[in-house]
């Protein structure tokens, strides 16, 4: 496997939910909650449908797979509403979330953050970390017209980090995440969490353990002067 300066990694894209934030759980919930009100019941098969997509793109995975007569623009007010509830108290970090920041800060390159989630939500988690001032860029679902798998997602951090996308390395938990990150032309790794091992991550460089993996860690410099 080549390491970050073999490949010239000039900067960094992270997803969120599922990789840097135990989010998917509390999705799921927020799934239970609008099934539940409709008689029906929120499945992983249907979770895995919505995953990496974004916000209309998501409730509208919902609609098909129930054939439900909502409308998706206020489904998808509900689903903010009992998500944005229960966030903030549900929140936890990823394991090897504060050592995997060290390790990018140690790298000296620039990382940003994109995710399908959206920017009222973005805007609820990055005061509670330690490193949203570290970010050169946040990119959410509201910033895309197509939702990931389409790779516009990473088209524009790669367009924000003024590199090329095969300069530049992104995280994903999810096959939706990792296929867009792949299609941009990025050096893609997937790190799959209990939601997501079943996911198909087709052409990825890599399959991290976790955030802690080594392997991970060795894709960086030790800093852009070495």
């Amino acid at each position: 496997m080549k390491s970050g300066a073999n490949m010239h990694l000039r900067g960094v894209a992270l997803d969120m939910d599922g990789l840097l934030f135990d989010t998917e759980r509390i999705y799921f919930q927020v799934g239970q909650v609008l099934m539940e009100r409709r008689g029906h019941t929120f499945t992983l098969e249907l979770q895995q449908k919505m995953m990496g997509r974004v916000g209309l793109s998501a409730v509208g995975q919902m609609i098909d797979h129930h054939q439900l007569d909502d409308d998706p623009v206020s489904l998808l007010a509900e689903s903010d509403d009992v998500y944005g509830d229960l966030l903030l108290g549900e929140l936890r970090p990823m394991p090897g979330l504060a050592e995997w920041i060290e390790r990018l800060r140690t790298s000296g390159l620039p990382f940003g953050l994109a995710t399908s989630s959206r920017r009222k939500f973005v805007d609820m988690i990055l005061p509670t970390t330690e490193w949203s001032d570290d970010l050169a860029f946040a990119l959410t679902g509201d910033d895309v017209t197509h939702g990931k798998p389409n790779p516009e997602m990473y088209l524009k951090a790669a367009d924000r980090l003024r590199v090329s996308p095969t300069e530049m390395l992104v995280l994903e938990d999810s096959g939706n995440g990792s296929k867009a990150a792949v299609s941009a032309g990025a050096v893609t790794v997937a790190v799959p969490n209990e939601h997501t091992r079943s996911h198909v991550f087709e052409d990825v460089h890599l399959v991290a353990e976790s955030l802690a993996d080594p392997r991970l860690w060795e894709l960086l410099p030790q800093n852009t002067n070495a």
